[in-house]
């Protein structure tokens, strides 16, 4: 097993490595690999689908979403497609996985089963490298403050992104989720700061507006170029994160083809 540093502010890409075979040594340092980048990489891995269950049950429970499509006969693998016809991709904006749930996915592992003749990467943010670059008087205001996380704006019945079949259960995007902005990482017991675009609607007890010009700010923070790290994808690939410390998003820079991934999330804990 090697462990390669990326091209970019943080990630590992492990190889000679075949996940199906994974030994205990082996695990844990990737684990722990994982924990100080926030996100690994395999290649070449050959994986169906009870492969890849069994790969992500080596690191914890799995969780099931309940928006996604599942694959058949699989429902603890989440299907994330693009077809040629469609406009938008899934997660196309900056995010973190589950951070609307009171107990927030501790990872997600994404399989490359179909990709795009080019194009079709998933850039990431260290979200802990994001907050040590803070100014130590901002930290400790963020330390004191809240943020409220909601499904119902994505996956809801309002929401333009069920417009094409690729959503489920939309009636059960009606819950909303409070946790700090800055927590301390259940594994590395890092400060991290915790918010994201897509899910964090505002701060706790602020107005909108209010909540606006601080979590604009600090996005803007996050997103520069030098905090992004971008993973070009090819056939069965692996992007392993952690979502209680990064943020990704999808680009949608292939207009007319098909992208087809598999997603497994594991379950997390409270944030504190």
């Amino acid at each position: 097993m090697k462990i390669i540093p990326c091209d970019g502010p943080f990630g590992v890409e492990i190889l000679d490595l075949d996940v199906t075979h994974i030994t205990d040594d082996e695990l844990n340092a990737c684990s722990a690999v994982q924990q100080k980048h926030g996100v690994i990489f395999f290649r070449d891995q050959q994986l169906d689908c009870q492969q890849h269950i069994e790969f992500a049950e080596r690191f914890g429970e799995i969780v099931i979403n309940r928006f996604f499509e599942r694959v058949e006969e699989h429902p603890q693998i989440a299907m994330v497609r693009k077809e040629p016809t469609h406009a938008n991709v899934v997660g196309e904006d900056w995010h973190t996985d589950h951070s609307y749930d009171q107990e927030p996915a501790r990872g997600s592992i994404l399989y490359a089963r179909e990709v795009p003749s080019k194009g079709g990467g998933t850039l990431f943010i260290n979200m802990q490298q994001v907050f040590e670059s803070l100014s130590d008087g901002l930290k400790e205001t963020l330390r004191g403050l809240r943020a409220v996380h909601s499904s119902r704006h994505v996956f809801g019945q309002q929401s333009r992104q069920n417009d094409d079949n690729r959503y489920n259960n939309a009636d059960l995007a009606v819950q909303d989720s409070i946790h700090p902005l800055v927590i301390t990482h259940p594994l590395s017991g890092l400060e991290v700061l915790y918010i994201n675009p897509d899910f964090t609607t505002h701060i706790d007890g602020w107005t909108a507006d209010e909540s606006a010009s601080l979590l604009s700010y600090l996005y803007s923070v996050a997103s520069q170029p030098e905090n992004i790290l971008h993973f070009n994808w090819r056939k069965n690939s692996i992007a392993f994160w952690d979502n209680r410390a990064t943020w990704h998003r999808a680009l949608n820079d292939y207009p007319g083809e098909r992208r087809v991934m598999h997603r497994i999330t594991l379950a997390g804990c409270a944030l504190n």
